[in-house]
């Protein structure tokens, strides 16, 4: 039994009449009499009474025929749905970030995609980089935003493009003496309580900080240890020391924050973005477009990484 089989069984019921219906569905009547011959031989019952005022469904036949129109209703969905999951319109992404992505450009882009496709489960988990490019390799995420090249085992089967750059900034509260200043120097920031990075959500900004003080690291020995960005700059915002952070804490909207250039002038690790390889998802694809129109100096290198698949 096929599926013109079923269409030609609903389309007698309908026009009840053989000519009618061969001509609706586009064929001769001699053969869909025949075809509809070989359904009733096949199902083993006779589906449609022949008279001589039209055809009509049998009980047999009104039985087949509620089947027949819910599995043509259900090829017909499935071929909808596979087109839609073909074009990334359904299915899942996951995604693993640094908090400070929350801050540019994950916010733009998720509306975006989420606007476009609405449909799409997002699966969204903060993490560290270390964390999410393990995941990331071992096929538990889709994509990774995190910070510097993606390491470890499975990273060379990685495509990574870079969203933004980063430099240190300090952050005080508006009432801290700082306040008002384009830049805080090394000798200000050694006789004040820092606010920094764990590590975890910001790796090897540690090590520069520490590279940055030179020996006289004893103000970040006693610094206060924040999990991310968010919290060093509320920390900083409630009067509790200076916080040292990436560039883009100046993205966080507190009027009670102030945010300077610390001198001298000291790169932070990128903000990267990677995915198998492999990966040649829909969806993926559909989520690198959204990436793309946000982050438009990104097209270039994104075009080349994935021209070379």
């Amino acid at each position: 039994m096929e599926a013109r089989h079923l269409r030609y069984a609903v389309a007698l019921a309908e026009h009840q009449h053989f000519g009618r219906a061969a001509a609706a569905i586009g064929i001769a009547q001699p053969p869909l009499s025949k075809q509809i011959a070989a359904l009733e031989q096949e199902v083993g019952a006779r589906l449609f009474d022949r008279t001589s005022h039209g055809v009509f469904p049998t009980a047999a036949g009104e039985a087949f025929l509620v089947r027949a129109h819910r599995a043509l209703a259900e090829m017909s969905a499935a071929a909808i749905d596979s087109g839609r999951a073909a074009r990334g319109e359904t299915g899942r992404l996951r995604i693993g970030f640094v908090a400070s992505a929350l801050l540019e450009p994950l916010p733009v882009v998720l509306v975006r995609f989420g606007r476009e496709r609405p449909d799409v489960r997002l699966s969204l988990h903060e993490m560290a980089t270390s964390r999410s490019t393990a995941a990331l390799v071992s096929g538990e995420l889709d994509v990774a935003i995190g910070l510097g090249a993606p390491r470890g085992a499975g990273a060379e089967g990685l495509v990574q493009v870079t969203l933004g750059h980063d430099h240190l900034v300090a952050a005080v509260a508006r009432s801290h003496p700082y306040a008002g200043q384009q830049t805080i120097g090394l000798d200000q920031l050694r006789q004040q309580h820092l606010i920094i990075s764990s590590g975890e959500d910001e790796p090897g900004v540690i090590g520069m900080l520490r590279t940055l003080f030179g020996a006289d690291s004893r103000a970040l020995e006693g610094a206060t240890v924040a999990r991310d960005v968010h919290t060093i700059a509320g920390l900083a915002a409630c009067g509790v020391g200076v916080g040292l952070g990436p560039s883009r804490m100046r993205l966080i909207t507190r009027t009670d924050l102030w945010v300077c250039a610390v001198a001298p002038r000291t790169l932070l690790p990128e903000l990267t973005l990677a995915f198998r390889a492999a990966d040649d998802s829909p969806v993926l694809a559909a989520f690198l477009d959204a990436i793309r129109s946000h982050c438009a100096d990104i097209d270039d290198a994104l075009g080349r990484r994935l021209g070379s698949r």
